[in-house]
């Protein structure tokens, strides 16, 4: 017997990535929704899925849900750009919305896997943990915080199946269109050095390199999602590499993906705001998913730069 599984802002990186996955499993049929304000109709050329164009909280869909239409929901849809700055617009797109998916999928069962942030724990010293150094510094980061708050509420009230993945700083194949539609402003360090080289530029980093992110590539996210399927019990969990690499980090490794001398441009940070160091305790993460990351920097951005080299612009299992 097939499974029908909805995937919300499925025309995104992470959301195509996640269909893409599905569309290859027998049995499965995929429904992709998505209101193409940043997704992009080129991540699903090659993805085996339906598509339709609405929002995530539309009611017909909602009534879908509570009619238990789907075996799961994977929920991606969001705004993703940290840089906007309209509180009541970042709440009722992110959070208000995924109320109402809780709300419909309480009423039939249906599970319910999620995307939370890194964001949530602002600037707090690294390593992060759930539960602890939930300090955002932006609106978005707090729409976040907010969904997991809702999510155990919940999960408390109701027993539902709710399981948030706290996304550190992903990268690779399917966010291209970042480029585009925002300018590069969302899209990974990965793509903006390797667009940078490409034009013929030097890379750029803040002073002095030395800033510390959890780099976790997509493949590595995806296989965290389909491992929450099977996850026995509900909760929140950091989905990262569990090590923290430096921006110096980053331009070697591009340095030696591209088999090129690179000479790093170093200039002053502009915001105030600045997260030096994230890194994923991923202690919670393998209890409850029994899941932990395969892929280090060096192999994933090996990876990925020789989809880019080969023209690849769609997510990781079309290559």
């Amino acid at each position: 017997m097939s499974e029908r599984i909805l995937v919300t802002g499925g025309a995104g990186y992470i959301g195509s990535n996640i269909a893409a996955a599905l569309s290859k499993r027998p049995g499965t049929d995929v429904l992709v929704v998505d209101d193409f304000s940043s997704g992009d109709w080129r991540n699903l050329i090659h993805v085996d899925c339906q598509v339709r164009a609405t929002d995530c909280d539309d009611p017909a869909l909602l009534d879908e849900i509570a009619n238990g239409d789907f075996s799961a929901i994977f929920h991606e849809a969001a705004i993703t750009d940290t840089t906007i700055m309209d509180q009541r617009l970042m709440m009722e797109f992110n959070t208000n919305a995924f109320a109402d998916i809780l709300e419909a999928s309480h009423a039939s069962a249906t599970r319910v896997i999620y995307a939370s942030s890194a964001g949530t724990y602002g600037n707090s010293p690294a390593p992060n943990k759930v539960g602890s150094g939930e300090e955002p510094e932006n609106i978005y980061g707090f729409s976040k915080l907010a969904m997991d708050r809702i999510a155990y509420r919940w999960h408390d009230r109701h027993a539902s199946n709710i399981i948030g993945l706290r996304y550190f700083n992903v990268y690779g194949p399917g966010e291209t269109h970042k480029n585009e539609k925002s300018g590069n402003k969302t899209a990974s360090m990965m793509l903006q050095l390797y667009e940078q080289v490409k034009a013929g530029k030097q890379p750029r980093l803040f002073k002095y390199g030395e800033q510390k992110r959890d780099f976790v590539y997509i493949r590595d996210v995806v296989d965290a999602n389909l491992a929450a399927l099977d996850a026995p019990r509900s909760g929140v969990c950091n989905v990262g590499s569990g090590q923290a690499r430096s921006y110096n980090d980053i331009v070697n490794t591009l340095s030696d993906a591209l088999n090129m001398k690179l000479d790093i441009e170093y200039f002053d940070n502009p915001f105030t705001f600045f997260q030096n160091h994230t890194e994923a305790d991923l202690s919670n993460t393998e209890s409850l998913l029994q899941w932990k990351p395969a892929w280090t920097l060096e192999k994933g951005m090996h990876d990925y730069i020789s989809l880019l080299e080969k023209g690849h612009r769609g997510p990781a299992e079309t290559a």
